[in-house]
């Protein structure tokens, strides 16, 4: 367990030193750990390190893992080093047959991008009492295997979105091409933030519209250059 603590200092001391350059904050900046690859063992030391923001790309994957890892943080095994409030990010494609499923566990939905599923969150949220955060993901590749609203439909989505009651749209989301490309990926990065400044600038969003997650253990230090808030890191601290 060694490695992941190395890796994660590693890890935050490249966010820190990106931010630096760009001069931003580092506290701007939130991880999240990205689990789908990792044992129960390794997720755990990682939340025994203080990083409490984990993400899952797949309903059942979110499912299991959180109620392990609810089972450990809360010192079912006597350890009291755990802290005991785990945020899960649901960063995956949503289907809304399991809206109903995810809603009790994840603080945050990364990937709504239809007006159906966000109706669906809204209705599933309303019947359990609930009132989620969700961000917009956005198709900044135009890569048509990629999940995503068109750049083109980001604004008059995001106004429907906002007269839904019971859920909050807090940002947007978007994931470049696996590519080593530093071009192509830093375009999406900053079609996305333009995206993200028009949306608040318009004032279709209201003060919590605040989110960007992008980047990930490929491309991160490009997402931070081009404002992202939060990152989605899984193999440069599980790989290996």
């Amino acid at each position: 367990m060694a490695k992941i603590s190395e890796r994660i200092e590693r890890l935050k001391g490249t966010i820190n030193s990106t931010c630096a350059r760009v001069g931003r904050d580092p506290s701007e900046v939130k991880l999240v750990i990205v689990t789908k690859s990792a044992t129960i063992e390794a997720i755990k030391e990682v939340v025994r390190l203080g990083l409490t923001n984990l993400g899952e790309n797949r309903v059942q994957q979110l499912k299991r893992v959180s109620a392990q890892v609810a089972e450990f943080s809360q010192g079912h095994d006597g350890d009291s080093a755990l802290p005991n409030k785990i945020s899960w990010h649901m960063i995956g494609h949503l289907q809304r047959n399991k809206v109903r499923q995810v809603l009790p566990i994840a603080s945050l939905i990364h990937s709504v991008d239809t007006l159906r599923l966000a109706e669906e969150i809204n209705t599933s949220a309303a019947k359990l009492n609930l009132c989620p955060q969700i961000l917009l993901q956005v198709n900044t590749s135009n890569e048509p295997q990629k999940y995503g609203v068109p750049v083109g439909a980001v604004t008059h989505l995001a106004e429907q979105i906002e007269t839904l009651p019971n859920l909050k749209l807090t940002g947007l989301m978007t994931m470049a091409p696996l590519t080593h490309n530093k071009d192509i990926v830093r375009a999406c990065f900053v079609r996305a933030r333009e995206l993200f400044i028009e949306t608040r600038g318009e004032k279709i969003v209201g003060q919590q519209f605040t989110e960007l997650s992008m980047g990930m253990s490929s491309d991160y230090e490009v997402a931070i250059e081009e404002g992202a808030t939060i990152l989605r890191i899984g193999s440069a601290i599980f790989a290996g």
